[in-house]
């Protein structure tokens, strides 16, 4: 079962690369203000949020979510990874770490928050630990992160495909990569950024699933823990509404009381 999966994410994500030729741009523009909801939200929103897209992750793709956030009146901007991510993450990161910058200019904010989603968790780790981000950044939330690696990037060399098939990123989240053990060698929250980790029993990339948590302090969610009978699959962790009331908590310091019921 596992092999013919990986086949199928294998499939897709070729199919992405195939179609996708939006480029990342040059400098964010600052969305039209959103009407705001609960007044907690209102206080929050002080910090922008930038949506940090994973493998194979075109910007549209994390529109659902975005539109959530400026619904709930957060200055959202969408970050796509350079290549779609394809290549060495730390250098994804250094880009990411000039994007940080162009919105806190753009918006005059001192702090932005990051909402990433599989790989774009690890590039905005690495920005975080080893690039000095913990100063702008206020809070940090991963949506089915490899935080620890995954053995479904190691399945492709069983598969006769070589090392991922290429795909540095790929060899990067494998678990015990040389690049996994320098970012988790040490405190994996450094800094006062608030840390919170969203995983889901159903991740059909990240497996075992329990390494998309982190230690020393993170706030570690695993939804079916609340909700056991929601059925959460990798990429469905942008477009869920359980997950996104957990998201939409975790930007505003709140307690974890995911809606079970959300659209």
């Amino acid at each position: 079962m596992l092999l013919r999966k990986t086949a199928l994410v294998l499939a897709l994500t070729t199919a992405a690369l195939l179609v996708s030729t939006a480029p990342v741009a040059a400098a964010p523009a600052d969305p039209a203000p959103a009407t705001v909801t609960p007044a907690a939200f209102a206080a929050a929103a002080v910090n922008p949020v930038i949506v940090v897209g994973g493998l194979s992750g075109v910007a549209v793709a994390y529109e659902p979510i975005a539109a959530r956030l400026r619904a709930d009146g957060y200055r959202t901007f969408i970050y796509q990874l350079p290549g779609l991510g394809l290549g060495d993450i730390p250098t994804s990161a250094r880009a990411f770490a000039s994007y940080v910058d162009q919105v806190r200019a753009s918006t005059g904010a001192a702090t932005v928050d990051v909402v990433a989603h599989s790989e774009g968790g690890l590039v905005s780790r690495y920005y975080l630990k080893r690039l000095g981000g913990t100063a702008s950044v206020g809070r940090y939330v991963s949506l089915g992160t490899p935080q620890y690696g995954t053995y479904v990037a190691n399945i492709v060399a069983f598969l006769g495909l070589g090392s991922c098939a290429g795909i540095v990123a790929c060899q990067q989240m494998t678990i015990g990569s040389a690049f996994l053990a320098d970012l988790n060698a040490g405190d994996d929250t450094p800094g006062s950024v608030r840390y919170t980790t969203i995983r889901t029993l159903q991740d059909e990339l990240v497996r075992p699933t329990g390494n998309a948590a982190v230690n020393d302090g993170a706030t570690n969610v695993l939804i079916q823990a609340y909700c056991p009978v929601r059925v959460v699959g990798h990429l469905g962790l942008v477009l869920d509404g359980t997950a996104y009331t957990i998201v939409r908590g975790a930007l505003v310091d709140g307690p974890v009381r995911p809606n079970c019921l959300a659209l």
